[in-house]
């Protein structure tokens, strides 16, 4: 098989899908593997590791979708690549398409193959793809918060941890999963004074037992979580529905009663955002005020740590690119569920239930067309 790594499009985006390693291991096994010049130089990648791996260098993003079967990214594909794709093509990247339905329709037009990292599960209905870049989301979350509470960078002039005889942060974590979780072991160190919230009470109970009293664990209800927010430093936003748009926890008016110089930041925007108020930003302008409450709401946030982004990325995806490349889509999809549960788009043809539900679209399963 011909895969293909362009370089990233979207603002500040330097992580790349496929490392040096990746390459020569796919090489070794028979498959060729096109690499645009530049597309990891920002990260310390050279071309040279490129060719030395068995590479061959393309000079554009259309040469490397012109001659590719399959394409392997990182983010989702902008405007100016889903007209690139076509119909016998694969597309293994992130999606994230229920907020997004320009994208959808991109997609299916393009008639190509399209499967999501984010959908991707393993045993107990975990999301082995997303895991690594949630890891690394949920603890940037925490370096973000602490340095946008400067008053020099818009925030109120709150120290993190505080200091002897002045209180510490408060921070709201709104989830309990990777990003959640992570986020309040960066909270935690820092010596933050943080309560987290999440629906599954076990959770919370595991949470409970590893922090003990250095963490406040509530149960999701809304009258509690306007009480805990309208008093916090910082909120974190780290609600995840698979492959759906995130629920709105924090409204306008929960936002109009914190303090001016707090700040949220919304680790949910690649799926729509749990707040409100929030919209898309970028590394260049990641942040923007409503009722003096300072938003972060960058939709890429491990790009910029790209470099151990793009590694514990591509440690997670490269068996399923391995495996893709070796059996093929058809034959890949069909003995691997939880690979399936990535696919998106079929040949034009929505496969995503979260998706279809969120943009009022008619799709099918993945079950149906592969056995079809």
């Amino acid at each position: 098989m011909i895969i293909g790594v362009p370089q990233e499009v979207k603002n500040n985006e330097f992580r790349v899908g496929l490392t040096p390693g990746n390459v020569s291991g796919l090489c070794k096994q028979g498959h060729s593997v096109l690499v645009q010049r530049g597309a990891g130089e920002q990260i310390g990648l050279s071309d040279e590791s490129y060719r030395t791996a068995g590479a061959s260098l393309m000079n554009s993003a259309a040469e490397v979708f012109h001659k590719a079967d399959m394409i392997v990214k990182v983010k989702e594909p902008q405007a100016q690549e889903c007209v690139m794709l076509r119909e016998d093509q694969i597309l293994f990247t992130y999606l994230h398409l229920a907020p997004d339905p320009k994208q959808t329709q991109a997609l299916i037009q393009s008639g190509a193959t399209c499967i999501a990292y984010e959908t991707v599960t393993a045993m107990n209905g975990a999301l082995p793809l997303l895991a690594p870049m949630s890891e690394v989301a949920g603890r940037m979350s925490i370096q973000a918060a602490a340095a946008h509470l400067e008053k020099t960078n818009g925030g109120l002039g709150v120290l993190m941890a505080g200091v002897p005889g002045v209180s510490p942060a408060k921070i709201v974590i709104l989830g309990g999963g990777v990003v959640g979780r992570n986020a309040l072991q960066m909270a935690v160190g820092m010596g933050a004074d943080v309560c987290i919230f999440d629906r599954d009470i076990e959770r919370l109970r595991q949470l409970d037992m590893f922090y003990g009293n250095r963490v406040r664990t509530f149960y999701s209800d809304s009258l509690l979580i306007e009480q805990e927010v309208c008093e916090a430093d910082v909120v974190i936003g780290a609600v995840l529905l698979p492959g759906a748009a995130a629920p709105k926890l924090v409204t306008h008016q929960m936002i109009k009663k914190m303090k001016a110089g707090s700040v949220v930041v919304d680790v949910a925007i690649d799926q729509g955002g749990c707040f409100e108020t929030s919209k898309p930003t970028t590394h260049a302008d990641p942040t923007f005020l409503v009722d003096g409450v300072l938003h972060y709401c960058v939709a890429n946030m491990p790009g910029a740590v790209a470099r151990t982004s793009t590694f514990a990325l591509t440690n997670a995806t490269y068996p399923f690119v391995e495996a893709l490349a070796n059996r093929g889509v058809m034959q890949a999809l069909s003995i691997d569920h939880h690979l399936r549960n990535g696919l998106s788009v079929y040949k034009g043809i929505l496969t995503s239930k979260p998706v279809a539900m969120a943009q009022g679209l008619d799709f099918a399963s993945a079950e149906d067309l592969l056995v079809a």
